[in-house]
């Protein structure tokens, strides 16, 4: 990947094909468990995470809460899914992104690093994975793991572009 740059009013990348369609497959992913019915994917920890309780100590304000906040949060987090979909080239290329399109993106990825950090189970000790070139050492936690790192690279070199912008906006 050619990291997020600012060039004018936009950020610019290039994702070869292969990354593309990771991109892709997650946005699948995502969006498979987002419209998932709430009681066939009761208790998954995911979901747990990309739609927080907001209140742990007492279930019945917990519950309340969900009721009026989650048909909310997943329309946004179907609607940011979309553009970034929009805006992923399907067999790799250039990704131009205005600021509207680079807040889903942020916003995304974030969503993608959330499920995938909680089903692999990463805390603040886990390691990035030492996958060879060739493809040496790479099974499939180990590839899920670069898959993560790999996001978080792109969640940050979106950031440092858009916080490039700022310093032209006073």
């Amino acid at each position: 990947m050619k990291p997020f740059r600012r060039k004018g009013d936009q950020l610019v990348a290039r994702l070869v094909d292969a990354e593309a369609d990771i991109v892709n497959l997650l946005l699948d992913q995502l969006e498979q468990l987002l419209v998932a019915d709430a009681a066939d994917s009761g208790g998954d920890p995911v979901l747990a995470r990309l739609l927080p309780s907001g209140h742990a100590s007492d279930p019945q304000l917990a519950a309340e809460y969900r009721d009026l906040t989650e048909a909310g949060l997943r329309s946004g987090k179907a609607d940011d899914l979309a553009m970034v979909r929009a805006t992923v080239p399907p067999e790799g290329g250039e990704v131009r992104l205005d600021a509207e399109q680079a807040r889903a993106w942020l916003r995304t990825t974030n969503d993608l690093r959330l499920a995938m950090g909680t089903r692999l189970g990463i805390t603040a000790e886990t390691e990035p994975p030492d996958i060879d070139p060739s493809g040496e050492g790479a099974d499939d936690e180990n590839s899920q793991l670069a898959v993560y790192y790999w996001l978080t690279a792109v969640q940050g070199s979106l950031i440092d572009a858009l916080a490039a912008g700022r310093g032209d906006r006073r």
